[in-house]
């Protein structure tokens, strides 16, 4: 059974990620703040953790390397930066950078980038011995163009660069990272600002079809060829034939 660890699984993608990678057959653990409330299949195994927190990550990390001694993929969707979207009946994530509060930069960045890399540190340390593995961090077509708000660009252009980086130095060790870039994905931050008026659902996507094609793609013998791209979610379903819900 494939073991694969997901950060961020208490909802959102790194939820439906969890479960779709759990219904593919792996052995899957799921961390974050607020895991133990999840609603996740039973025999998914949560870790709670705040990825903020080093010593917690590195606790998650070697509870997985002791049970299951292996990794074979890792899923970075830690991220807060959808939290608080609409504050006081403002949707003030759209608002230019000079009016953000600086607590988004925090959510995106130290919660979001920052725990991408200290994961993918822990994760490397177990999947180089292997000479194995597939880092996916989460990510956005924000790295490439403006999508409403400065300090998401700035998150999603750097977790692109990390994974590119990582790509670099992991390829002589059999080990692969790739950006996926999901469209609009229907979670419940996403879901509850669509209530408002404030986002258009058209041609979203559910969180598990971004556990779907990452399984899919940790299957492509191709894989190595393909480490350290940023690969759409929409061209990984169409090329792998993966069917959305």
């Amino acid at each position: 059974m494939p073991v694969a660890l997901v950060t961020g699984a208490s909802r959102g993608v790194g939820r439906g990620v969890a479960i779709a990678l759990h219904d593919l057959g792996y052995r899957v653990y799921a961390t974050g703040r607020t895991i133990d409330s999840a609603n996740l299949p039973a025999a998914i195994t949560r870790i709670a953790c705040d990825h903020t927190r080093d010593p917690e990550t590195a606790a998650a990390f070697e509870r997985v390397a002791n049970e299951a001694g292996a990794l074979d993929i890792l899923v970075n969707s830690a991220w807060g930066g959808y939290e608080r979207m609409v504050e006081n009946g403002l949707f003030t994530w759209g608002a230019p950078f000079w009016d953000q509060p600086l607590h988004r930069w925090t959510s995106m960045i130290d919660a979001g980038v920052r725990a991408a890399f200290v994961c993918s540190a822990q994760a490397a340390r177990i999947m180089v011995t292997r000479r194995s593995g597939l880092i996916a961090n989460i990510s956005f077509h924000a790295a490439r163009e403006y999508v409403g708000n400065v300090i998401y660009g700035v998150s999603k252009a750097a977790t692109d660069k990390l994974t590119g980086d990582m790509a670099h130095e992991l390829r002589p060790h059999g080990v692969s990272a790739v950006s996926i870039h999901p469209g609009m994905v229907r979670t419940e931050a996403v879901l509850a600002a669509a209530s408002g008026g404030w986002l258009d659902l058209t041609g979203s996507q559910s969180p598990e079809l971004q556990g779907r094609v990452i399984a899919a793609l940790a299957a492509d013998p191709n894989l190595p060829a393909r480490s350290g791209q940023a690969l759409s979610t929409a061209a990984l379903a169409q090329e792998y034939n993966v069917q959305d819900s």
